[in-house]
Formats: structure tokens, sequence, C-alpha cells
């Protein structure tokens, strides 16, 4: 196709983005009026799109009664221009897909002020999500307070018909942050200094092993892996079953009723890889091991 062809085409048929384009440069346009003038320009923004809404309402309702037109009617709103005026007028409804995406993008700020992420990696329907924490939040203990109290919390107020959130494996590998005193900490996890317990100090967490410490009466176990530190509930995932008498070789914690596998750096279920050990905030602050319970 020729260039002059290819332009004939475009003006006939101008794409989405054409057409919001020009909406962007009068609305500009009109920001430099005076308030009066502006007020004026949206009242009769508002008139017209109430008029338009109503129109394509009740065209709408009346080819929804002829299911030959029903069908023509679905093909049309396949057509982003269609879709997208629609969408705008709220005659029809964001995808599921298009609101699983605009609650991760809500959640985003919070992660990457913890330079991590999160991906959507697949929706299967009816009602479950997959999705995969990105750097630092890949692999991150506190990924699970991440995962309920950030992103499960998100989705769900977005699309209230998923029920199920599971976590993928991550695809990046977490990277340090320089300079970084607190360890673990889910940008979730209010961070606030109020509500940091003391524990023990750092010398007191083995490296590689448990220690068992017991926090306004809950029972956690902490370990160490050079100057950072873990914090779970002392309740395996399982069954909720104690696991401070289990066995512990090579920073694996085994349960000792059912002989879960849990990597003490992770909080991740070696046995049962969609499950992952209660995780509380952690940070250590002057060789303090502080914890958040959550």
């Amino acid at each position: 196709m020729s260039a002059s062809a290819e332009a004939r085409l475009i003006q006939q048929h101008p794409n989405l983005d054409t057409l919001l384009k020009d909406i962007q440069s009068l609305d500009g346009l009109v920001e430099q009026w005076d308030e009066q003038q502006r007020n004026t320009v949206q009242a009769i923004t508002r008139a017209h799109d109430e008029l338009n809404k109503e129109a394509f309402s009740r065209l709408i309702r009346a080819l929804k009664a002829d299911p030959t037109a029903l069908i023509a009617l679905k093909e049309a709103v396949s057509d982003e221009v269609v879709y997208a005026v629609l969408r705008y007028h709220g005659i029809i409804k964001a995808s599921l897909h298009e609101r699983v995406d605009l609650a991760l993008e809500s959640v985003r700020p919070y992660l990457k002020s913890h330079d991590g992420n999160v991906e959507l990696v697949e929706i299967k329907l009816p009602d479950t999500v997959i999705i995969r924490l990105l750097g630092t939040c890949d692999g991150c203990p506190a990924s699970s307070l991440t995962l309920s109290e950030g992103i499960e919390k998100a989705i769900k107020e977005h699309c209230p018909e998923i029920t199920t959130i599971k976590k993928a494996k991550g695809g990046v590998t977490a990277k340090p942050v320089d300079g970084v005193t607190v360890n673990f900490v889910s940008p979730f996890a209010r961070n606030e200094d109020k509500d940091w317990l003391v524990v023990c100090s750092l010398d007191d967490v083995p490296e590689a092993d448990i220690k068992v410490a017991t926090v306004k009466g809950n029972e956690v176990l902490l370990s160490r892996f050079g100057d950072k530190v873990t914090c779970y509930q002392n309740a395996c995932a399982h069954m909720g079953m104690p696991l401070d008498m289990g066995t512990v070789n090579n920073a694996i914690l085994v349960c000792p009723h059912h002989s879960f596998e849990y990597s003490l750096e992770s909080g991740e279920c070696l046995t049962a890889p969609e499950v992952q050990l209660h995780t509380h905030a952690v940070r250590v602050i002057n060789q303090r091991v502080e914890i958040k319970l959550s």
C-alpha cells in the first residue's frame, strides 16, 4: 500500500490512539482557559455524555432482543473504538483480565519501594489467578505477607469473583540492596516504628538452624543467614502442628509430624510448593532482632 493510500485509510478509519490524542490536545487547550470557560465546557461535555450514554443504552437493549443482532453486537464490541466508548460510558464493564491488571498496578508502587514487582501469569476461570513475584519479592520470607496483605486484597477488591490467588515460581533472582538495615519486611507490613518487638540479639540466632521464642503468646521460629534473619510462626502449613521438634539439615526444616520440608531461608514448603510458612516481618538494627507480628 502506498503512503498516500495508507494516509487516506487512516483518515477514513482513525485508530483509538489517534482519536484519544486529539481529545487530549483539546483538553490541554481548555485547561489554559479561565475557570468560567472551563466550567462551561465541562457542563456541555457532561450533557453530551449523558445523551450519548442513553442513546447507546437504548440501542443495545433493542439489539439484544434479536438473537441475530446480538451476535453482530458482540462482534462490534471487539472493535477497540467501540469497546473504549462503551467502557467510557459504563455500558460494559472491564474484562476480568483488565481488572486483575488494575489490581496489580495498584500495588506495584509499594512493591517497587522494596525493589520488587509482580506479574500476572494466568487466569484460570472461573475463580483462580496465578501471579509471580519478581525482584526482591521473589524468594523473600515476607512474600507470604506481601501476597496475603497486599496482592490478594487488591485482586479480590477489584475482582470479587476471584477466590483463589496462587503464587508461581519466580523467574528473576532477588538482588541485595546495599546499605539496608531492615531485612525481609513486606511493603504491606505497616513499617512504622510502633509494634516492633525486640526478641533477642543477632548472636542468639543460630546460623541455618532454629531458635524458638515466645512473643505476646505467639511461638515463633528464628533462623539466621549471615546478618539476615527470618521469622516464622511455629506451625506447619500442612496441619498447623508445631515445628520446633523437627530436624534441620542444610537449612531445611522437617516437620516431626508428617515430614513436610520447609526452607528456613524462604519459608517455602518443598513438599507442597503451593503453601508457605506464616511469616512475620523481621529487622535487624544494631545487632538487635526485632519482629512485627502479622
